[in-house]
């Protein structure tokens, strides 16, 4: 399991995972932040990208908040792997 900061942007043009320098990753969703869509989204995208079931990602931190934590039942390197991003620093 693992636990890994996320940056939203909701309502975005298009949908997008990027790894940010800092380690945290920057999740661009089309869906507005009304009503939890922008959450749900973030949980689909995070789960097709990742080949898990959307009930796999779980928010546990900053669920009304544009930074999030979501748990994750991947180590952090199976995430960068299937990310197609080489390992680099500390989550």
């Amino acid at each position: 399991m693992a636990r890994v900061w996320i940056r939203v942007n909701p309502g975005a043009q298009h949908e997008s995972i990027e790894v940010m320098g800092d380690g945290t990753l920057k999740v661009s969703v089309t869906a507005p932040p009304l009503e939890g869509k922008a959450n749900d989204a973030v949980c689909e995208l995070l789960a097709e990208k990742l080949s898990l079931r959307k009930s796999d990602v779980k928010i546990v931190a900053g669920k009304t908040s544009k930074l999030k934590q979501v748990e994750l039942p991947l180590s952090l390197e199976e995430i960068q792997k299937r990310l197609n991003r080489p390992p680099e620093g500390v989550w």
